[in-house]
């Protein structure tokens, strides 16, 4: 069933569904939706730092003596002019209970926690605790009294008993029992907690293991009352303490969080907490992307926050994220206005957080108290935030690793031109623009512009069609979805290549060219679809969302033939979210993609090599156990593209301890692709350039060695090599001995003004030598700082680079480079397919 949707486009829409999701929340939870709790403290997002990441690598932390020293070097650190107030405790601190079944801490790690909190408002800041709902079993077992009542413990359990959150054991005994707040001494014993938190001067508590939610899918354990009663416990002190429920909150009950909280976590947690070799990684922080989208309307002064967990961007390389990584988190959490506090050891902060977060005009985002909602999805999204006062804050965004070209219409964004645009993390003016803003973005790298609106403009109309009149095949079916538009949605879509898939066969448009798709779905953890066009290369959309129930929104660009159109939605490796509807829009002069996915689990498998399900992957697979011989490959056919030249290979992969690819391009010499990492669960990304055919490509991926296993292939990305018109770079000079050579770099500056803060963000050579041994290995970490380039003016430097004795003078090597400056405003790309040592 198709219809027509005609008004003020997507952002009506998104307006609809809002509505949508504000109604059904109401069916799912007991209270009206009226406001957060604020009292006094929730107007805007907080700003400050938590233990929890500098727990999960150092075990011996969570101590007073350390909480005291992190509070004196945000003192120290100069970010608490610009905000940063709150040191919060996080889970550990709590040992027995007290006469009256209070929590008391653990000694002899907090000897005094009114001195530590009293220290802590003595610089200034504000303290934060951490408890859970329900009550413990020594509380129970104690049968203590509750303070000012003649109620014990034991007579505010639950009977029969049952879990008190989602850390509590199944009954008969689970530990953590929960509380039947329809008995008296209920909330008082909740109000003796808070109250006492209130004594020690505690301004914050974050509520963990909060069900719905919280990695439960029922409500068999259900702590909603417990958050009511916490709200009413905190106001009952009077006191204007923040509270935070967390953790990936189920947003079918989105009504009682907004009500009785200031906050929401709404994912899972951000580190990586043993599962790799640092605080966090690409992954954690890019699925928070995916996330926000489903929530994107749901936050505000008198809605609460959502809370995107930790800021792990200030202690160097333990965090896990390049700068430009960096700066792409700090970017979201500030467009989405989600609370920034840092993780990660305050006595080590480095001159990358000390210097982005004292940037007034960045932080004047998030506490815009404006969200900002997604406006293109995909590999290279864009967001906006309307500020209703004639500007707009506008983010653009690199999933990619590689250097690539984004480009945003303004008339996506609701407007015509902008009378002006301001660069936020360069704190500089960049003039009028008319239309649209084009720019290179690297690899994971954004921007975030000011954009001063001019002129109104109404997106065309759109046709819908509906996820339930579509063509189904294997299990997939039509599923109830009171929220959808139609009132239900395709649904269980994905699990093997070309089955279970809905199919829309009549997606018609009046000519040939680049539409603009929105794609309504449910999915309350991460899902992706993997959709074809006509039968063409399938494309793949990672998304994630609160809800199976409540529809969120994106919106990417799709190429369509003049007349009658086939779109397929399914997943080859896993299941897909639920599909409410496609809209198609525009007049076919959309921005296209200039990249392309194509996920390992959807190519032709051989041997061994096995798709398996992955959390942090494209596409949600990724395919392991291959290598280790001849004919155990995994094998692209259709790398498609538009002329013949040299491209960008992203190639995507995880791995636990060296490993190697080697991988052919249509039957040439092998590259050697040696590789190592920390976890078979997160993939990390290298970047090579390959000479591509115009039309259809093969690559293999295997390893012939047979003590040689491959890695874990999550997919591959091609794209052009692309740049900026301002810095090039050029390979100037080799010397050295055979094994060890030094390569000059020159970069040039061919711009009119200096390229500040010029860096090399990474170097990779890998050797196109066959299966001989021949390897080389860049001995610089990277990325590595230049300094600044006055205009018409270059820079070198020398890379040392050593190659084993088995590398000979025949030998070539692709090399791919890519130099920045200006926190990523300009970019260059170096790419040669055989360069010799």
């Amino acid at each position: 069933m198709k219809t027509q949707l005609r008004g003020s486009g997507q952002r009506q829409t998104r307006r609809y569904a809002l509505s949508l999701l504000l109604a059904t929340s109401s069916l799912f939870a007991p209270h009206q939706f009226v406001q957060a709790q604020v009292n006094g403290v929730g107007q805007k997002p907080y700003l400050g730092w938590s233990t929890f990441s500098e727990q999960t690598i150092n075990s011996g932390f969570l101590t007073q003596a350390n909480i005291q020293a992190q509070s004196d070097a945000l003192a120290a650190s100069g970010l608490q002019q610009h905000g940063f107030q709150y040191i919060n405790i996080d889970s550990g601190w709590q040992s027995t209970f007290d006469a009256n079944g209070r929590p008391i801490p653990a000694a002899p790690n907090f000897p005094d926690i009114k001195a530590l909190v009293d220290h802590i408002h003595a610089n200034g800041q504000k303290a934060g605790i951490y408890w859970i709902p329900g009550i413990e079993q020594p509380a129970v077992n104690g049968n203590f009294p509750i303070l000012g009542t003649p109620y014990t413990t034991q007579q505010i359990v639950a009977i029969p008993l049952a879990q008190g959150n989602t850390f509590a054991a199944p009954p008969p005994n689970p530990f953590h029992d929960k509380i039947d707040f329809t008995k008296p001494g209920a909330q008082e014993y909740i109000n003796s907690i808070v109250n006492l938190f209130a004594s020690w001067g505690i301004d914050f508590i974050k509520l963990d293991s909060v069900a719905p939610g919280s990695d439960v899918d029922s409500t068999a354990i259900d702590d909603r009352p417990d958050v009511e009663a916490w709200s009413k416990a905190i106001a009952q002190s009077g006191l204007p303490i923040w509270l935070t429920v967390s953790w990936d909150i189920d947003q079918d009950f989105l009504s009682t969080w907004q009500q009785f909280s200031n906050a929401r976590r709404i994912d899972q947690d951000i580190e990586c907490e043993g599962g790799c070799a640092t605080l966090t990684d690409w992954p954690h922080v890019v699925l928070r992307e995916h996330e926000a989208v489903g929530w994107e309307h749901s936050a505000g002064p008198t809605m609460g926050w959502n809370d995107l967990d930790t800021l792990d961007v200030g202690d160097g390389a333990i965090d896990g994220l390049t700068p430009d990584e960096k700066q792409s988190a700090i970017t979201l959490w500030a467009m989405v206005n989600a609370p920034m506090y840092l993780g990660g050891d305050l006595t080590q902060l480095d001159s990358f957080a000390k210097s982005a977060l004292s940037n007034d005009e960045l932080i004047a985002i998030d506490q815009s108290t404006h969200p900002g909602a997604q406006v293109r999805g995909g590999f290279t999204p864009v967001w906006g935030s309307d500020t209703q006062d004639g500007y707009e804050y506008v983010a653009l965004f690199n999933l990619n690793a590689f250097p690539t070209a984004v480009t945003v219409n303004w008339s996506d964004l609701g407007f015509s031109n902008a009378l002006s645009v301001r660069d936020v993390w360069n704190r500089i003016d960049l003039g009028g623009f008319s239309g649209s803003f084009s720019t290179v973005l690297v690899g994971h790298g954004s921007r975030i512009l000011r954009v001063r609106r001019s002129g109104n403009v109404t997106e065309p109309s759109g046709t819908v069609y509906e996820g339930e009149s579509g063509i189904f095949t294997g299990t997939a079916t039509v599923s109830q979805c009171a929220a959808c538009s139609g009132g239900a949605e395709a649904g269980f879509l994905g699990g093997a290549p070309g089955t279970d898939t809905v199919t829309f066969n009549n997606v018609q448009v009046a000519r040939t060219g680049t539409y603009l798709m929105e794609v309504d779905y449910a999915t309350e953890d991460p899902r992706a679809f993997e959709y074809t066009i006509n039968g063409g290369q399938s494309a793949t959309l990672n998304l994630g969302g609160g809800s199976f129930n409540l529809p969120a929104s994106t919106t990417v660009p799709v190429r369509l033939n003049e007349g009658l159109n086939v779109i397929t939605f399914g997943n080859a490796g896993t299941f897909a979210p639920g599909l409410d509807r496609i809209i198609i829009r525009g007049n076919g002069n959309a921005i296209p993609s200039v990249t392309t996915t194509y996920e390992a689990e959807a190519a032709t498998l051989s041997g061994t090599a096995t798709a398996g399900g992955c959390t942090y992957c494209s596409g949600g697979g990724i395919v392991g156990s291959f290598g280790a011989g001849v004919g155990n490959d995994v094998t692209f056919n259709n790398v498609t593209v538009p002329s013949s030249g040299m491209y960008q290979l992203e190639v995507d992969y995880a791995t636990s301890g060296p490993r190697t690819f080697f991988a052919t391009v249509n039957n040439g010499t092998p590259i050697e692709l040696d590789l190592n990492g920390s976890t078979f669960s997160d993939p990390q990304p290298i970047v090579i350039p390959v000479q591509l055919n115009a039309g259809k490509n093969t690559i293999v991926f295997g390893n012939p060695n047979a003590n040689g296993f491959a890695p874990g292939l999550d997919s591959i990305t091609v794209g052009p090599i692309v740049a900026t018109s301002n810095l090039s770079g050029t390979i100037t000079g080799k010397i050295g001995p055979e094994n060890l050579r030094l390569w000059r770099l020159t970069f040039t500056n061919g711009g009119k003004s200096v390229a500040p803060q010029a860096l090399l963000n990474s170097f990779t050579i890998v050797p196109n030598a066959g299966n001989h041994g021949c390897r080389a290995q860049v001995l610089l970490p990277m990325p590595l700082f230049l300094g600044s380039i006055a205009p018409s003016s270059s820079r070198f430097v020398e890379v040392p680079i050593s190659f084993t004795p088995s590398c000979d003078k025949e030998d070539t090597f692709a090399v791919h480079a890519v130099f920045s400056a200006g926190n990523g405003a300009d970019v260059g790309t170096l790419a040669i397919s055989n360069q010799t040592k």
